[in-house]
């Protein structure tokens, strides 16, 4: 049997990788009832722990989850990662409404929550990202949050690789840039680099909000079009960390990275080395 995670731990219990089991009647498969977080894992170290459950937190109470004490889960982490044997991995998070009846209406045991972890597989050195046809909807309920539905972007992936690309980029319903499947962009404007505001329906991510706080980088409604007209542009992502974009719909930019991108790089860089839960 291919084992794809290297440790899990389900519901208190470091088990096997192939006996990580849940449930068929779990909320999260039957109805993507969950929320989740990935975190990297560097020299053995998960970086930025503490923002990731605060905003597994948030993900949570927006879903009106339950989440176990803090301590728990941060216990649960560390076996993982030590029972992984891995020095660089992905390492995942997730609570799902846990057993229900086959609806939408969740049932009375609690939340399920598994903590995986699995060897990181290394992003290309740039990107190439093609807009999707298919909104994102900033009036969303679960807008801003980290849930497991993401069929969505399953779909919007599929499309983008048929392109050619390796991320696929949404506008919001109107019509400004947003973010992409699993990251969120900065675009590089006249000699300044500008992301799209919380209020365009992207996810806060936690690499995006540490790049605002050690790069030059501003917060800035942008119609979609804009990051093909841009002189350089980035994804931002917890497994991409930052990572350039070259090309657009098959429209080059003129450079990858560029000297705003890569400035951001060498401050991100700093930023990981001096701190590993910043």
């Amino acid at each position: 049997m291919h084992v794809i995670a290297a440790a899990a731990w389900v519901d208190g219990v470091l088990v096997p990788p192939d006996g990580a089991v849940v449930s068929a009647f779990d909320h999260g498969l039957t109805v993507g009832d969950g929320v989740f977080e990935t975190l990297r894992v560097s020299g053995g170290v998960p970086f930025a722990l503490r923002r990731h459950l605060d905003r597994l937190g948030a993900s949570a109470s927006t879903l009106g989850l339950a989440l176990p004490e803090r301590q728990v889960l941060e216990g649960a982490v560390a076996e993982v990662v030590a029972a992984s044997g891995l020095s660089e991995a992905r390492l995942r998070v997730t609570v799902t409404g846990g057993p229900a009846p086959l609806g939408s209406g969740r049932g009375t045991r609690g939340p399920t929550v598994v903590v995986a972890a699995a060897a990181l597989e290394p992003f290309p050195a740039v990107a190439e990202v093609a807009v999707v046809p298919w909104p994102r909807n900033e009036r969303s309920a679960v807008s801003g949050a980290k849930t497991t539905s993401y069929a969505e972007n399953v779909v919007a992936l599929a499309h983008a690789r048929r392109l050619g690309a390796g991320e696929a980029i949404f506008a919001n319903t109107r019509g400004e840039l947003c973010e992409g499947t699993g990251s969120n962009v900065v675009v590089g404007v006249d000699g300044g680099l500008v992301t799209p505001p919380l209020s365009s329906g992207c996810l806060a991510g936690v690499t995006r909000a540490l790049v605002l706080a050690c790069a030059d980088v501003a917060e800035a409604t942008l119609p979609v079009g804009a990051l093909a007209d841009a002189d350089e542009a980035f994804l931002t992502s917890t497994t991409r960390e930052i990572q350039p974009i070259s090309t657009v719909d098959g429209h080059a930019l003129s450079v990858a990275p560029g000297p705003l991108t890569r400035a951001a790089m060498d401050a991100f860089a700093a930023l990981v080395t001096s701190d590993p839960d910043p």
